[in-house]
């Protein structure tokens, strides 16, 4: 999910509520939504990691020698979804033992938007980052659409990560994406600095919620942005903590909302750094 949700632990409450709220998104018939119940087709359970990997990361060492590589992380049990966005059908590797090895509604309707407005945004050949990619869905869709790519988020999340995006973009995009480990707030001028990345697009989808890391992601948030740099955030709104985060959002970023969907409680909003 996020870039700190891994490493925080949460209330059992919110693991109850999201999944529920996860499976309702997922399926249920939604107005604001229409296509999500076809993105999303099916699940199978698939048991333990499987021993494909050493395969895999053999695959990475001849075709993608200048990335590094990230061990994966040994859930106990994992699932696979299906979705099917920029025409093609796209399979992720999940795990409800951690909160970044899950695709959460955010995700799901920002990728929706991407997919729908491409064109209008202009995603082809854009620089496009995702913060707290987790499993890596969005920025599979964001690569898939012509972007290049740079996903992120905490070091334990990053082999799923990194095995998702390969699975679903290798010899399939333009540009094949980057994964990195990004940290809010630690180093960004070190691992980010200003004069040597530029972004079209910050991409972030259910970051905010209940942790103790808001400031720190306002922080990673105004770094990464400059003069022209679009962010496109999605969140499900569960806690007034989350409305509080999206008044101190706009006293930093012009704002707008550009989709609302009430049955997941998710809003889109664009925005751009204030500068004067």
């Amino acid at each position: 999910m996020d870039v700190c949700s891994s490493s925080a632990k949460h209330p059992e409450e919110r693991k109850t509520e999201d999944n529920r709220d996860k499976s309702q998104v997922r399926f249920q018939e939604n107005e604001c939504i229409p296509k999500l119940q076809e993105n999303a087709v099916c699940s199978q359970v698939t048991g333990e990691c499987p021993d494909t990997r050493k395969d895999l990361n053999d695959a990475r060492s001849s075709s993608l020698p200048k990335l590094q590589k990230f061990l994966p992380t040994n859930y106990n049990s994992y699932t696979k979804e299906h979705y099917s966005y920029a025409g093609k059908n796209i399979i992720i590797q999940e795990s409800i033992e951690s909160y970044g090895a899950v695709v959460w509604p955010g995700a799901v309707a920002l990728c929706q938007y991407l997919e729908q407005h491409s064109t209008e945004l202009k995603l082809q050949g854009a620089t496009v980052i995702e913060i707290g990619a987790g499993p890596g869905l969005v920025s599979i869709v964001a690569s898939l659409l012509g972007a290049h790519v740079t996903a992120t988020d905490l070091p334990d999340v990053l082999g799923n990560l990194q095995y998702n995006i390969f699975e679903n973009t290798h010899n399939c995009t333009v540009h094949q994406p980057e994964v990195r480990e990004l940290v809010w707030g630690e180093d960004l001028e070190l691992n980010f600095p200003k004069s040597a990345y530029y972004y079209d697009f910050i991409l972030a989808t259910d970051v905010v919620y209940h942790h103790y890391f808001l400031d720190k992601l306002l922080t990673t948030m105004t770094h990464l942005c400059q003069p022209g740099t679009v962010l496109l955030w999605a969140n499900k709104f569960r806690f007034s903590t989350d409305y509080e985060f999206l008044e101190k959002f706009k006293q930093i970023f012009n704002t707008t909302l550009l989709a609302e969907f009430p049955e997941s409680t998710v809003k889109l909003f664009k925005a751009t750094q204030k500068w004067d």
